[in-house]
């Protein structure tokens, strides 16, 4: 019986830090960025995970020569290595020292009177024309226009919901059935003043800035295996509107199946009523989200769909008009369902939390 032998040279180990691990994860997610600096960043933390050169290649489509010069180049410079190397040419005008100036400043000041820099003010401020900021800030990924809004949950069982949610995704229970809850509030039927003006060749679609207002809320059931929703307009926000829903529920899923109920804590999903409704109804499972971890159910995928695709840009004269408008939209959902692919386990969502932790205790505040 012949043995199996291990082919080509052993691979050097690739251990990230923390701080590595967060560059290149920015690298590698940026929309903005040469998708050549993107892609390499891509190699090292695929890299990192496991897998082996051929199959990285096969993944992102490139050669196997590829990646591994791009392991070599991150394994002997770091982050620094995956940028392009200098090619003969004219010399550069900016000295180092006038980027590294120009980055901390970014960074580590603000124009007075003011809350960020604009590649204008700090051309002037530095002496710097306009296009060598925008080049300089491009390579850096320095963007400070742009915000990314973040809320910390204060959860006492953050861990342990999130576990016990994360494993609901990814290892949904036998003969049960897992629902994301939750109410769209807050959606109104907008009627625009005037008529929209049609996309054409060379514009786009034409909206007035006013319109008057209607309004409705929907409550929305997400089946997390099959990407199918149920859906139900009402215009008030209470308890007795979500019993209704747990009925309609109830009626849709077939009595042999336990389900699974995830649900954010708004003070609705906890009355007294509801609660001894379920108490009734040993098959029912409630999970809450922590607080401020919305983005932990996945009803909210569909419902920014909805509001892209069917809402937003709507104009509706009447709520009937708009609640037509969401049925039809859940119908189409529905024959068309794919169900959404969480790949985040519970300890991947723990360490992004942890690095957003070390970004803010090196804060000020």
């Amino acid at each position: 019986m012949g043995v199996l032998m291990a082919m080509g040279r052993p691979k050097a180990a690739l251990i990230l830090s923390a701080r590595q691990r967060e560059q290149l994860e920015s690298l590698a997610n940026s929309r903005s960025l040469a998708a050549g600096l993107v892609g390499r960043a891509k190699i090292i933390l695929l890299s990192v995970s496991g897998k082996t050169n051929l199959q990285i290649a096969r993944q992102l489509r490139v050669t196997n020569a590829t990646v591994g010069k791009w392991r070599r180049r991150f394994l002997k410079y770091d982050v620094a290595g995956l940028h392009d190397e200098l090619r003969p040419g004219r010399p550069r005008p900016i000295s180092d020292e006038r980027v590294a100036q120009l980055v901390r400043k970014t960074l580590e000041t603000k124009p007075k009177g003011g809350t960020h820099w604009s590649i204008r003010q700090i051309a002037a401020e530095t002496r710097l024309s306009k296009s060598t900021v925008h080049r300089i800030w491009q390579a850096f990924g320095l963007e400070p226009h742009r915000q990314r809004h973040f809320k910390l949950s204060t959860d006492p069982f953050f861990v342990e919901k999130v576990r016990d949610i994360v494993g609901l995704y990814l290892h949904p229970p036998e003969n049960a059935v897992v629902l994301c809850v939750d109410e769209k509030s807050q959606i109104q039927a907008l009627e625009r003043t005037q008529p929209m003006l049609p996309m054409g060749l060379g514009y786009v679609e034409g909206v007035t800035h006013d319109y008057r207002r209607h309004g409705t809320t929907t409550l929305a059931a997400l089946d997390t295996a099959k990407g199918k929703v149920i859906t139900q307009c009402r215009q008030r926000h209470r308890h007795q509107e979500y019993l209704d829903f747990l009925k309609e529920i109830e009626k849709n899923v077939p009595e042999t199946l336990d389900v699974h109920i995830i649900v954010d804590n708004y003070a609705t999903h906890k009355h007294p009523r509801v609660k001894r409704w379920l108490a009734a109804r040993p098959r029912f499972h409630v999970h809450f989200t922590p607080t401020y971890a919305s983005w932990l159910n996945q009803v909210e995928i569909w419902f920014n769909r909805i509001t892209q695709r069917a809402i937003r840009r709507g104009t509706f004269r009447s709520v009937k008009e708009l609640i037509e408008k969401i049925d039809q939209y859940a119908e189409t959902s529905n024959d068309h369902a794919q169900p959404f692919v969480w790949t985040a386990t519970a300890d991947s969502i723990f360490s992004k939390i942890q690095r957003l932790c070390e970004r803010i205790s090196g804060t000020a505040h």
